[in-house]
Protein backbone atom coordinates (compact mmCIF):
# COMPACT_ATOMS: atom_id res chain seq x y z
CA UNK A 1 0.00 0.00 0.00
CA UNK A 2 1.69 3.62 -0.59
CA UNK A 3 0.38 6.74 1.59
CA UNK A 4 2.07 9.03 -1.52
CA UNK A 5 -1.11 11.19 -1.30
CA UNK A 6 -3.36 9.72 -4.24
CA UNK A 7 -6.00 8.09 -1.35
CA UNK A 8 -7.26 11.45 0.21
CA UNK A 9 -8.94 9.02 2.86
CA UNK A 10 -7.00 9.08 6.43
CA UNK A 11 -4.29 6.35 6.58
CA UNK A 12 -5.78 4.76 9.12
CA UNK A 13 -8.96 4.16 7.09
CA UNK A 14 -6.45 3.00 4.59
CA UNK A 15 -4.99 0.19 6.94
CA UNK A 16 -8.97 -0.74 7.33
CA UNK A 17 -9.17 -1.22 4.04
CA UNK A 18 -5.95 -2.57 3.02
CA UNK A 19 -6.65 -5.43 5.48
CA UNK A 20 -10.43 -5.78 3.54
CA UNK A 21 -8.86 -6.14 0.68
CA UNK A 22 -6.36 -8.87 1.76
CA UNK A 23 -9.68 -10.83 3.30
CA UNK A 24 -11.36 -10.31 -0.15
CA UNK A 25 -8.03 -11.74 -2.05
CA UNK A 26 -8.17 -14.86 0.58
CA UNK A 27 -4.88 -14.14 1.36
CA UNK A 28 -6.05 -13.26 5.00
CA UNK A 29 -8.72 -15.63 5.87
CA UNK A 30 -11.67 -16.67 8.01
CA UNK A 31 -10.21 -17.44 11.77
CA UNK A 32 -6.86 -16.66 10.64
CA UNK A 33 -4.37 -13.83 12.54
CA UNK A 34 -4.23 -10.89 11.40
CA UNK A 35 -0.99 -8.38 11.51
CA UNK A 36 -0.88 -6.52 14.30
CA UNK A 37 -0.37 -3.15 14.96
CA UNK A 38 3.18 -2.87 15.27
CA UNK A 39 3.58 -5.12 12.50
CA UNK A 40 1.54 -2.86 9.98
CA UNK A 41 3.34 0.08 11.78
CA UNK A 42 6.69 -1.34 10.57
CA UNK A 43 5.78 -2.63 6.71
CA UNK A 44 3.56 0.84 6.18
CA UNK A 45 6.43 3.05 8.15
CA UNK A 46 3.41 4.63 9.79
CA UNK A 47 2.62 5.40 13.83
CA UNK A 48 1.39 1.92 15.58
CA UNK A 49 -1.25 4.05 16.95
CA UNK A 50 -2.62 4.75 13.61
CA UNK A 51 -2.47 0.81 12.74
CA UNK A 52 -4.13 0.36 15.54
CA UNK A 53 -6.66 2.98 14.85
CA UNK A 54 -7.45 0.67 11.26
CA UNK A 55 -7.65 -2.43 13.23
CA UNK A 56 -10.26 -0.91 15.99
CA UNK A 57 -12.25 0.29 13.16
CA UNK A 58 -12.71 -3.44 11.37
CA UNK A 59 -13.56 -4.60 15.29
CA UNK A 60 -15.99 -2.30 15.75
CA UNK A 61 -17.21 -3.57 12.26
CA UNK A 62 -17.23 -7.07 13.35
CA UNK A 63 -14.65 -8.00 10.31
CA UNK A 64 -11.97 -8.78 12.91
CA UNK A 65 -12.02 -10.33 17.14
CA UNK A 66 -9.87 -10.37 19.26
CA UNK A 67 -8.03 -12.79 21.27
CA UNK A 68 -6.88 -11.63 24.55
CA UNK A 69 -3.06 -12.13 24.64
CA UNK A 70 -3.19 -13.66 21.31
CA UNK A 71 -4.26 -10.95 18.78
CA UNK A 72 -6.74 -9.95 16.00
CA UNK A 73 -8.13 -12.41 14.09
CA UNK A 74 -10.54 -12.79 11.00
CA UNK A 75 -14.49 -13.31 11.61
CA UNK A 76 -15.65 -16.47 10.05
CA UNK A 77 -17.92 -14.44 7.41
CA UNK A 78 -15.88 -11.79 7.04
CA UNK A 79 -15.71 -12.03 2.83
CA UNK A 80 -19.60 -11.92 3.25
CA UNK A 81 -19.97 -8.82 5.69
CA UNK A 82 -17.59 -6.85 2.90
CA UNK A 83 -18.72 -7.68 -0.06
CA UNK A 84 -22.16 -6.80 1.48
CA UNK A 85 -21.63 -3.65 2.90
CA UNK A 86 -19.62 -2.59 -0.30
CA UNK A 87 -22.42 -3.44 -2.36
CA UNK A 88 -24.81 -1.72 -0.17
CA UNK A 89 -22.87 1.76 -0.27
CA UNK A 90 -22.35 1.15 -3.71
CA UNK A 91 -25.53 0.92 -4.99
CA UNK A 92 -26.43 3.72 -2.38
CA UNK A 93 -24.17 5.74 -3.76
CA UNK A 94 -24.98 5.46 -7.54
CA UNK A 95 -28.88 5.68 -6.82
CA UNK A 96 -27.93 8.70 -5.26
CA UNK A 97 -26.48 10.07 -8.11
CA UNK A 98 -28.54 8.81 -10.50
CA UNK A 99 -31.85 10.79 -8.72
CA UNK A 100 -30.04 13.69 -8.56
CA UNK A 101 -28.96 13.79 -11.98
CA UNK A 102 -32.32 12.98 -13.20
CA UNK A 103 -33.75 16.00 -10.63
CA UNK A 104 -31.39 18.18 -12.64
CA UNK A 105 -32.69 17.39 -15.95
CA UNK A 106 -36.28 17.52 -15.15
CA UNK A 107 -36.93 13.63 -15.31
CA UNK A 108 -40.22 12.54 -13.32
CA UNK A 109 -39.89 9.54 -10.86
CA UNK A 110 -41.80 7.56 -13.23
CA UNK A 111 -39.87 7.93 -16.06
CA UNK A 112 -36.95 7.14 -14.55
CA UNK A 113 -38.33 3.55 -12.65
CA UNK A 114 -39.51 3.05 -16.43
CA UNK A 115 -35.73 3.32 -17.51
CA UNK A 116 -34.63 1.25 -15.02
CA UNK A 117 -37.36 -1.29 -15.27
CA UNK A 118 -36.42 -1.35 -19.14
CA UNK A 119 -32.50 -2.03 -18.57
CA UNK A 120 -32.97 -4.54 -16.14
CA UNK A 121 -35.39 -6.58 -19.01
CA UNK A 122 -32.70 -5.68 -20.91
CA UNK A 123 -30.36 -8.10 -18.92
Amino acid sequence: MNFNGQNTAPIYIQIAEWIENEILADRLLPDGKVYSQYQLAEIFNINPATAGKGLTILVEKEILYKKRGLGMFVVTDAKHRILTTRRSETLTKMAKEIVQESKRLGVLDEDLIKLIKHIQQEG
